[in-house]
């Protein structure tokens, strides 16, 4: 079927200005995955999953531009023993990064597999995200499979003594940064993975996890500072029998920011907790998408996120779970909230199940509202400011989300810097 005109002049528009890097062992993969993006087209506000979210920034040929943070605050995690592997606008930076070496993992670019006609990840590469696209299409993770130009295989085989530290930094105004990382957790390992920083003016990265059976994959991000960036993500998870995932990203401004995860559990009694604290001021448009497949018996997932929204400030939410047939004993839950601090913001919700198992226990809830009047009452009633009532109230509507992080020393960083955000508002 010939793509709408429109589509198709965005589209090509877009390619015109890209290249694809020299492929080595992912060269078939890049190339199926171009091939899948002129199907599909760059995603436009007629298609279903971008009827919320205006993808025109997100599709230019050149990124708008978009201001560096100016030095304060810390970065995050930086109080953590960590494997660090620093990328600026992009590319990776061999000065600021530790060495790639770590017990129980193997770390290699992307850019040095590909002179290798064999390689582990030559079978991981864009292999999940083109699993990704049944039933949704999603342009953008094609996007990315053709064209990252850098990124990282990890390769997991034991249980690390620290987390692997991915970080972002941006440093140009006019910065597009394409970004790939594939995982591969084998039985029995256990693995921490962390990602900060705000990469570029514009971002995309992709992200394909592939959880053996038995294997464990503690994932938390952290999206702030740069207020003007914009940035499209996408995480394909597959996880084996008995696997566990679990995934938390807290999103601090932004113009732009939308998350995708897709997560396919294809094992009995695997694991899959996927959360996420949002908190916007004015311009700020955030999107959290995820589509929870369970094939396999005895699964549990948990879809757990919560935004603060104020000055105009919107938040959206489109989740799924499918229960396909045969997958009996499916604990699903998915819960979507949002805190709007003023009358100008707004969250739009799009929660789904689709079930085709009949003993399974699913559900799914959304709501948006303000301020607990009643709570605030009982605070101030015994002497508590109007300000600290509400900061008490708003960190509390957000631990949930926060407490899917396992860690608890990263969990109050986690908090930290949502008090900072909150003491920082007018």
């Amino acid at each position: 079927m010939a793509l709408p005109a429109q589509k198709q002049t965005a589209t090509e528009a877009l390619l015109s200005s890209l290249h694809l890097p020299e492929a080595g062992c992912t060269r078939a993969a890049r190339e199926a995955a171009l091939a899948r993006l002129r199907e599909m087209g760059v995603p436009g506000r007629r298609d279903e999953y971008w009827k919320y979210t205006q993808p025109d920034s997100l599709i230019t040929p050149d990124a708008p531009r978009a201001a560096t943070f100016e030095a304060g605050e810390p970065m995050m995690f930086d109080a953590v023993d960590r494997l660090k592997i620093v990328f600026v606008d992009g590319v990776f930076d061999p000065e600021a990064s530790d060495p790639l070496e770590l017990e129980g993992v193997q770390i290699e670019r992307i850019e040095d597999i590909c002179c290798k006609d064999i390689h582990w990840a030559k079978d991981l590469y864009g292999v999940l995200e083109a699993r990704g696209h049944t039933p949704v299409p999603r342009p953008l993770a094609a996007l990315n499979t053709a064209f990252a130009a850098d990124g990282v295989a990890i390769h997991v085989t034991g249980t690390p003594s620290k987390p692997i530290s991915l970080i972002y930094q941006h440093a140009s105004e006019t910065s597009d940064a394409i970004l790939h990382h594939v995982i591969r957790v084998e039985s029995g390992a256990v693995v921490t993975v962390l990602e900060n920083g705000p990469a570029a003016s514009r971002f995309n990265k992709c992200m394909e996890i592939d959880i053996a059976d038995g294997g464990t994959l503690h994932h938390v991000r952290a999206q702030g500072r740069d207020h003007e960036r914009r940035a499209v993500t996408h995480m394909f998870t597959r996880l084996g029998e008995g696997s566990v995932y679990k995934s938390f990203t807290l999103t601090v401004n932004g113009v732009l920011t939308r998350n995708e995860q897709v997560v396919e559990l294809t094992g009995d009694d695997a694991v899959a907790h996927v959360a996420g604290a949002c908190v916007g001021d004015g311009d700020f448009l955030h999107d959290d998408t995820v589509f929870i497949t369970h094939d396999a018996v005895g699964c549990e997932s948990r879809q757990v996120f919560k935004k603060v929204l104020r000055n105009g400030a919107t938040g959206v939410f489109q989740g799924k779970i499918l229960v396909k047939p045969g997958a009996q004993k499916t604990d699903g839950y998915q819960i979507s909230q949002s805190l709007l601090l003023d009358d100008d913001s707004q969250f739009l919700a799009k929660p789904e199940l689709e079930i085709y198992a009949d003993d399974v226990a699913c559900s799914h809830g959304s709501t948006s509202g303000a301020i607990d009047e009643t709570a605030l009452f009982y605070l101030r009633s015994r002497g508590v400011p109007l300000k600290e009532a509400t900061d008490l109230l708003t960190l509390a509507f957000l631990a949930e989300a926060v407490d899917e992080v396992e860690d608890k020393s990263l969990a109050e960083d986690i908090v930290s810097r949502l008090e900072g955000w909150l003491a920082r508002r007018s």
